[in-house]
C-alpha cells in the first residue's frame, strides 16, 4: 500500500473516530433520529471528508441499514442504539460502529464490544478469517447470547464500503488468509434471539449499480447526480436535490440503475448489539484506524 493511501485510510479514520465520540453525546430519550442523522454527515463534512454511507442508526430488534427519511419524526425511546458511520476521504473508507444501550441491558452491548476486542487481537498477516469468526462466536456465547450468524465483517477499497473479504462472526470451515494492506472491517453483532437476521420492508438506502437508457428526464439527470456525487458508495433518499426525486428515484430503481439496501433485522424481534473497528493488516498485525 502507498504511503499517502494509507495516510488517507489513517485520516479517514481519525475523523470518524472523533464524530463518534460527538455523536454519542447526543444519543438520549427523546433526541431525534434525523437530527442526529444530519449532525453526523454535516459534522463529516465540515471535516473535509464525506460520509462513505447514510448515517444507520438502528435501534432494537433492528441490525442495520436504518436511517431517517427526509420526514422523519421519530425519536430515540428506551432503545438499544446502533450508531454505524462512514467517512471516506477520496474514495479510502473508515466504517465504525458503536452501541449506546437506553434500554437497559448492558451485557448485551458488552458482548459485542468484547468479541470485537478478542478478534482485534488475533489480526495479522497469514491469520484466516474463520479463526475472527470463531473467537468472536466463543466470546459472545460466553455472555450468554448468540452472534448473527449471517451478518458479517468486511473488505473496504476505495469506493467500495463492503468487499472481499468476508470476516463471519461465527466458526466457519474455511476462511480467507489475511494479508498485508488488506484493509476490513470487522463488526461482531450480537442477540439475545436467533441469531439470525432478514429483511425488512423499510428502506431509505439505495447503491449505483450500472448506467442504463432511462426515458424521464428527471431520472437521467439523477443518474447523473448520483454517478458524480457517490459513484458506487451507498446514499440516502433524503440526500437527493432536484425536482420529482422520488418519482425519478424509482424509475431508476425499476431500470436496475440502482439497488436498494432493506434495513435487516432480527428474525425473532429480539434486540442485537454491534460494534465495529476498521483496521489496515501490517507487517507486525494491524492498525486500527478508527480508534482515538
Amino acid at each position: 500500500m502507498q504511503a499517502e493511501v494509507l495516510e488517507k485510510y489513517r485520516k479517514a479514520g481519525q475523523i470518524l473516530a472523533e464524530v463518534l465520540r460527538e455523536a454519542r453525546s447526543r444519543v438520549e430519550v427523546g433526541a431525534s433520529l434525523l437530527e442526529l442523522a444530519n449532525f453526523v454527515e454535516d459534522l463529516i463534512r465540515s471535516k473535509g471528508a464525506a460520509p462513505a454511507f447514510p448515517c444507520n442508526i438502528s435501534l432494537d430488534r433492528n441490525a442495520a441499514h436504518y436511517t431517517p427519511g427526509p420526514k422523519d419524526e421519530s425519536c430515540f425511546g428506551e432503545s438499544m442504539v446502533k450508531l454505524d458511520v462512514g467517512v471516506h476521504l477520496d474514495g479510502y473508507v473508515a466504517d465504525s460502529a458503536i452501541t449506546i444501550d437506553l434500554s437497559g441491558h448492558p451485557d448485551l452491548t458488552e458482548a459485542s464490544k468484547a468479541a470485537l476486542e478478542v478478534a482485534l487481537e488475533l489480526v495479522a498477516p497469514g491469520v484466516s478469517t474463520a479463526k475472527i469468526g470463531a473467537a468472536i462466536e466463543e466470546t459472545i456465547e460466553g455472555y450468554g447470547y448468540r452472534p448473527v450468524s449471517n451478518l458479517t465483517g468486511h473488505g473496504l477499497s476505495r469506493y467500495v464500503a463492503h468487499g472481499d473479504p468476508v470476516i463471519p462472526n461465527k466458526a466457519v470451515e474455511k476462511g480467507v488468509i489475511l494479508r498485508v494492506g488488506d484493509v476490513i472491517a470487522i463488526e461482531p453483532f450480537a442477540t439475545n434471539g436467533s441469531g439470525r437476521i432478514s429483511e425488512a420492508p423499510i428502506n431509505e438506502i439505495y447503491g449505483f449499480s450500472a448506467p442504463r437508457p432511462v426515458r424521464l428526464p428527471q431520472a437521467r439527470a439523477l443518474m447523473k447526480q448520483i454517478q458524480e456525487l457517490y459513484k458506487t458508495l451507498p446514499f440516502a433518499r433524503r440526500w437527493l436535490v432536484g425536482k420529482r426525486t422520488d418519482f425519478a428515484l424509482m424509475q431508476l430503481l425499476k431500470s436496475g440503475v440502482v439497488h436498494r439496501y432493506p434495513v435487516l433485522w432480527e428474525v425473532e424481534g429480539a434486540l442485537v448489539s454491534q460494534a465495529e473497528h476498521t483496521v489496515v493488516i501490517v507487517e507486525d498485525g494491524c492498525e486500527v484506524t478508527t480508534r482515538l
